[in-house]
């Protein structure tokens, strides 16, 4: 049996697509190229092109590729983007979930594993935030999300399918053996976009708010490295298989961290200071958002290994330095 990976060609999911490979896991990749790259998976991992929305290709993957779960990551996911253009994160991030949701109930796929953000919580009234915090979003992207949780839920209550729903605070970081990472040109994750600026592929990087109720005035957020966070999905896949029922886990290490704080980190490895503009803030940005990851940690056993901001920063800095050699490597002289 195997395990149908959308989005696997994003920054997540082509980690996640190492992560079960390297179990031995049977994996197929279902992505539509428009963010993700085909370079960013195995060569020996299928890859089929398509939507993860298209219900008559995915219930053809599930019959004839023997699927029997369902990681998903496909989707929009810059919150100003959202902000700006609503309609078309519902169209990606809830419409289409909702058409895998039904593929997937009508081929009878009985365990789904789906990418939601912390996103939903907004301006949290407590931290760390649980996971029975109240969902106040305050984006079209994490409403998005959100109501993609709810379709799970009803769907689960209806149909014998069980879930777990990881709601992501801040991913970051690369692969330790740099076979992957953050490929996007215009990704806005703070950290890629720290990282950019410090090798010289950004001319300054913003600041987007100072005056935050925070100890230096800019927004605190939890950073999780990306291959703890795909190890997690694999503890809740495993979860699933098991027995165990549907669940909500928040995705954190329970520490924030301010953005001077990032700052200073990527500067240590990237060896020295890079360009800084301050600026306003941006629309749906909350001032603090740390996770309360004890049900993670107890439910799933899960134990992270690069729980460091600096090892964070100095992965994503090495992943930027061997992206940008070999693409400049590869210009006509």
């Amino acid at each position: 049996m195997a395990t149908l990976v959308t989005g696997g060609c994003g920054y997540i999911g082509s980690h996640m697509v190492y992560e079960l490979a390297n179990a031995g896991e049977s994996v197929i990749v279902l992505d539509n190229l428009v963010t993700g790259s085909s370079s960013a998976i195995p060569l020996d991992v299928p890859l089929i092109v398509g939507d993860a929305g298209d219900r008559a290709l995915v219930c053809q993957l599930i019959s004839e590729r023997e699927i029997s779960a369902i990681i998903h990551f496909a989707g929009s996911v810059v919150v100003p983007e959202s902000v700006r253009d609503p309609i078309a994160y519902y169209r990606n991030n809830t419409v289409n979930s909702c058409a895998l949701i039904e593929s997937a109930v009508r081929c009878g796929i009985r365990h789904f594993v789906f990418s939601s953000t912390a996103a939903i919580y907004g301006n949290p009234d407590r931290v760390p935030v649980p996971e029975e915090a109240p969902a106040h979003p305050l984006s079209p992207y994490g409403t998005s999300k959100l109501m993609t949780e709810l379709m799970l839920a009803d769907a689960a209550a209806a149909h014998e399918i069980k879930f777990a729903v990881l709601r992501y605070f801040n991913v970051a970081g690369a692969d330790p053996l740099l076979r992957t990472g953050q490929r996007a040109p215009s990704a806005t994750h703070l950290i890629t976009a720290a990282a950019r600026t410090a090798i010289g592929l950004r001319s300054y990087f913003d600041v987007f708010g100072t005056d935050y109720p925070t100890k230096d005035g800019t927004g605190i957020r939890d950073y999780i490295h990306v291959s703890d966070l795909v190890n997690a999905h694999s503890c809740a896949l495993n979860y699933l298989r098991n027995g165990g029922h549907s669940l909500t886990l928040n995705c954190g290490y329970g520490r924030g961290y301010s953005v001077l704080e990032v700052i200073a980190a990527v500067e240590r490895a990237a060896g020295g200071p890079f360009p800084v503009r301050l600026c306003d803030r941006r629309p749906g940005d909350a001032a603090i958002v740390v996770a309360d990851p004890s049900r993670l940690n107890t439910t799933l056993k899960w134990k992270p290994k690069f729980d460091d901001l600096d090892t964070i920063a100095r992965h994503a800095v090495a992943w930027e330095r061997k992206i940008h050699s070999s693409e400049t490597n590869r210009r006509p002289r």
